[in-house]
């Protein structure tokens, strides 16, 4: 069983190396925004040869730095993505309940590292009023390599994510992704061009 499971309900966006993040508070319930946290981390991304996994849209990733390193897989859910927790195990095989879990879509298929997503990431975090965290703004300068076909990239993104304190109808976190969502296109963002760091770096 995975350690931990949540929804992930998030929305990315594309800036300039000049870009600066905006102020936040007065968007929707927003009454904090704490000072920025940065975080180094190393994430690889793993598939079978023939990227079954993609094929799927899910993702396998092992990932060290910042608060929830481990082995993680997202998938498809309604609403934003289920993104389910392992720990960190020795070296670059997941957990065997994780392979498990992966085994209705690739069965016996070896995993192969497919890309490599180094980031160095300034993290905000938007409290409301009484305390409770309601989203986090992420600031991600990133660096990729594909370990299929070579190459790297580099980029910067902002990732606007859903934290348990918002709102908890989804016509309120709607509306809560697009007051942010109004604030950081007038600092200079634009809608992201590839839904995942992965796509990205797989030129996908």
């Amino acid at each position: 069983m995975p350690h931990h499971s949540q929804t992930e309900i998030e929305r990315k966006y594309d800036v300039d190396a000049e870009a600066r993040h905006p102020l936040l508070v007065g968007v929707g319930a927003v009454a904090v925004q704490q000072e920025p946290e940065r975080h180094e981390l190393v994430a690889t991304y793993f598939d079978t040869a023939d990227l079954t996994l993609a094929q799927h849209r899910t993702a396998l990733r092992v990932r060290r730095g910042g608060h929830d390193e481990g082995w993680h897989v997202k998938e498809p859910a309604e609403e934003g993505r289920t993104e389910l927790q392992w720990p960190l195990t020795d070296g670059d095989e997941p957990p065997a309940d994780l392979r498990d879990h992966l085994r209705p879509l690739i069965g016996d298929e070896p995993l192969v590292p497919i890309a490599r997503v180094t980031n160095q990431r300034d993290s905000v975090v938007l409290l409301d009023a009484a305390g409770f965290e309601v989203a986090e703004l992420t600031d991600d300068h990133v660096r990729s390599e594909n370990l299929r076909a070579g190459g790297t990239q580099e980029w910067r993104e902002w990732e606007v994510e859903l934290l348990a304190g918002a709102p908890d109808t989804r016509n309120g976190r709607t509306a809560l992704l697009d007051g942010i969502e109004e604030r950081l296109l007038a600092a200079g963002a634009r809608p992201s061009a590839s839904s995942s760091k992965l796509q990205r770096a797989l030129g996908l």
